[in-house]
């Protein structure tokens, strides 16, 4: 009886530990109770804090990276959700070198990214907030402070890097905005001199073969997407794990992969009668697609051994759109002598050099050496997606190759 009660009091513990209370202005997975993981990168310099997200439990790592500066204190780039234990995790690394000086926002189409800065600024009140320009909110423009960020302390990235107070040990470049009829997107990559590594949100990824760390804290979501179908019942196996980990990956870059087919609504329901678990949980039984036998196949190709790439979202949807200004956006950030990146999302850190990730941004030329291009089949939804938003006015057609 004493050790039920010890275990709900520790289970109440973590329960407040890991609350996001603001979760319905994104209600995403995993809503108000998020887990935080933090990994030391380079020794006493760069670290690395993974949270989760994810829609229908298509769930990846959303990272936030604190840099401890020379002169002391820290850097702050795309915060997370500032939950108490994600909140004291960075408090451990102020006590030791300092408080936070500068939180960065790096993009203004991220919501994922943009609704944590408010919040998490809130925690560090003597941090100094700089964002990317051109900030914007849907359906309404909405003032800065009317989008949480502090007043007093919010100021936008100016062009020039050396305009800054952090100048010395950061060069970083702006994408964009580029121009998407309803909205804009944009991204600033930073560029920390002494350890030579490079900060960027969204635009360059590497996936892993097996699911990161954050992801298998729990398995649900994985063990979810492991299936077959409705009636398939799931055990939990490093294979099984693996297997819905390659499946998400999928869905995340292709919302719809070749390898994929969805059912009708009518069967979708007819199986939900006879599922194995038809739980809230399991959305009541409802698994309205399945996989066909090449499915791996296609995850190999997107995978591409672990390489650096542009997420075929961005592909097709967004960087076509100004292929121009990403080309000289990456020759600059590529002219940078940087030996590693991290990403927002995904792997990290990813061992790469400038010219490789120059590489990944060929898809955007006409004689651009792409060495291992994407299967043409898995863009179908994109490209038709693409097609349609054009076709109805509400976003620019994408432009010729440079």
């Amino acid at each position: 009886m004493n050790a039920q009660k010890n275990q709900g009091q520790q289970d109440n513990i973590l329960s407040k530990d890991w609350s996001w209370p603001f979760w319905p202005v994104l209600p995403i997975y995993p809503f108000g109770r998020r887990r935080t993981l933090r990994k030391e990168v380079v020794k006493d310099t760069i670290w690395t804090f993974d949270q989760l997200q994810g829609i229908f439990y298509v769930v990846v790592p959303i990272r936030m990276t604190v840099v401890k500066l020379e002169a002391g204190g820290l850097l702050i780039y795309a915060p997370i959700a500032p939950t108490p234990e994600c909140i004291r995790l960075v408090k451990e690394l102020v006590a030791e070198h300092g408080d936070v000086k500068y939180i960065i926002l790096p993009t203004i189409s991220g919501l994922e990214h943009k609704i944590f800065v408010g919040p998490f600024a809130r925690k560090f009140s003597n941090a100094q907030v700089f964002i990317a320009p051109k900030q914007w909110s849907f359906p309404i423009n909405l003032p800065l402070s009317w989008l949480g960020f502090p007043k007093r302390r919010t100021q936008v990235l100016p062009p020039n890097s050396s305009d800054t107070p952090f100048a010395n040990e950061f060069d970083y470049a702006i994408l964009g905005p580029i121009e998407l009829g309803p909205g804009r997107f944009a991204e600033v990559a930073f560029f920390h001199k002494r350890s030579r590594t490079l900060l960027v949100t969204d635009i360059v990824l590497s996936i892993p073969e097996v699911p990161p760390e954050i992801v298998q804290l729990d398995p649900y979501p994985l063990l979810f997407h492991a299936k077959d179908d409705a009636f398939h019942r799931v055990f939990d196996t490093e294979a099984n794990r693996r297997k819905g980990w390659q499946r998400i990956s999928l869905f995340a870059f292709y919302f719809q992969p070749s390898a994929l087919e969805v059912i009708g609504i009518g069967e979708v329901f007819r199986h939900a009668l006879g599922a194995t678990d038809r739980s809230r949980k399991a959305y009541f039984g409802l698994f309205p697609f399945k996989w066909k036998n090449n499915w791996q196949q296609s995850f190999e190709a997107l995978r591409g051994g672990g390489r650096l790439f542009v997420a075929p979202i961005l592909q097709a949807l967004i960087l076509n759109r100004a292929p121009r200004e990403t080309i000289d956006w990456a020759n600059k950030v590529a002219s940078w002598d940087f030996q590693r990146i991290i990403p927002c999302h995904l792997d990290s850190p990813i061992e790469a050099t400038p010219s490789q990730f120059r590489q990944a941004f060929a898809f955007l030329e006409k004689q651009g050496n792409i060495i291992e291009p994407l299967p043409e089949e898995d863009f179908a939804y994109l490209r038709g997606l693409s097609e349609k938003l054009s076709d109805r006015g509400i976003t620019p057609p994408p432009k010729e190759k440079v």
